[in-house]
């Protein structure tokens, strides 16, 4: 059975002003100080922001002073998977009360922000490089990450599981507000996040020695920082025995992030068998899946999307149902059939952190109340309609 894991990025917010607040620091030393007998995480960063390993996972530097990430272990139950979660926003929340700040799922800032980067060395190196991308870049996504059994197999399901990820990006999108304005898209950390030079989808593959032989030449470009830049929407994680698929924002309710999740573990394990089998991945162009992503980014689940196959205009709901369809017998062999029917009705019928945040803001005309509503639903409370 394959394992799962998430990592979720948050933003360190004014519980009043709603504005972001640069004490990541302050965040991280209280959780350790919270936590004085640590477990050691399997997933540890190799890139030198290093974590603070908690006993429910850890939580870590993002690139932002007002962000922090959480990473969970890896798990074969989602009900344990969602306790983790619901447990490292927790230890968040109260690391992050202790600082005068409150902790918000939000994948963009709705207020007006200008981002103060963490000062370590691999951090201010990329702010020196990228510029305005990366003193911009106050994004918060939601990577998920699903064992595979080898490098072949872990190509085999990137090149199987691309045409999908855009219905994963709608049915998270949670960042329609950038700079205090309304952008028009659900998702406009996707746009924003396709400022960086290697981000967005990929071409397929055909082979591990095929990735492998991009990653080093798109390295030794030296347009890259390092491996840990290679921002693909999916990628075959140069950390961990794992695919990591980055497309999603960071959910609003910790029960959004399992139902990505679970998607993501079944449309692993459906691609693997596909590629095990010799079944041939989808021939759908990288141009062709941009297209697909904007859409996604730009109606989330409120409007039509691209079929993932013909690329045609379709409603949103057929696109989900049909990737459900796609993935149900990985589903029902995990055991997960019926949490995901049950959370993607959910999900259609109240909307995701996108539809959320513009009610809020259409009832209240305040984007702090935006963001302290957010705050609330972070912590599990609060979640009635808005």
């Amino acid at each position: 059975m394959r394992t799962v894991g998430v990592e979720e990025e948050f933003l360190l917010v004014d519980p009043e002003s709603g504005q972001a607040l640069a004490v990541a620091a302050q965040v991280l030393a209280e959780a350790k100080a919270r936590a004085p007998l640590p477990t050691v995480s399997p997933y540890r960063d190799a890139t030198g922001s290093g974590p603070v390993d908690t006993p429910g996972g850890r939580l870590v530097h993002e690139m932002g002073q007002e962000q922090v990430e959480s990473g969970t272990r890896p798990h074969t139950s989602l009900a344990e998977l969602e306790d983790e979660l619901c447990e490292l926003r927790r230890r968040a929340e109260v690391a992050a009360a202790a600082a005068g700040a409150g902790v918000a799922a939000l994948a963009t800032s709705p207020l007006p922000v200008r981002t103060r980067v963490v000062t370590r060395p691999r951090y201010e190196a990329m702010a020196r490089r990228y510029g305005l991308t990366a003193r911009e870049h106050l994004l918060s996504g939601c990577h998920v990450h699903v064992a595979v059994d080898s490098r072949d197999e872990a190509v085999g399901v990137l090149d199987r599981v691309r045409v999908w990820l855009p219905s994963l990006l709608a049915l998270s999108a949670n960042s329609p507000f950038w700079q205090g304005v309304d952008t028009g898209y659900a998702s406009y950390r996707s746009p924003v996040m396709l400022r960086w030079p290697s981000a967005g989808p990929t071409e397929i593959f055909g082979s591990a020695a095929a990735y492998d032989a991009l990653v080093a030449d798109m390295l030794a470009s030296r347009v890259l920082h390092d491996a840990g830049m290679v921002y693909f929407d999916a990628r075959a994680s140069y950390r961990y025995p794992t695919v990591e698929i980055r497309t999603a924002d960071v959910c609003l309710r910790a029960a959004d992030a399992v139902l990505v999740a679970a998607l993501c573990r079944a449309l692993v394990e459906t691609a693997a068998a596909e590629w095990a089998s010799g079944e041939p991945a989808p021939p759908v162009r990288a141009a062709v899946l941009r297209l697909a992503s904007w859409q996604a980014a730009c109606e989330g689940i409120d409007g039509v999307l691209l079929d993932p196959l013909t690329a045609r205009p379709v409603p949103s709901s057929s696109v989900l149902a049909a990737l459900v369809t796609h993935v149900r017998p990985a589903l029902r062999a995990y055991g997960d059939e019926g949490l995901v029917d049950e959370r993607l009705t959910r999900v259609l019928a109240r909307g995701n952190g996108a539809r959320r945040q513009r009610a809020v803001l259409r009832r209240t005309g305040s984007l702090a109340d935006v963001v302290a509503d957010a705050v609330r639903v972070t912590a599990g409370r609060g979640d009635q309609d808005p």
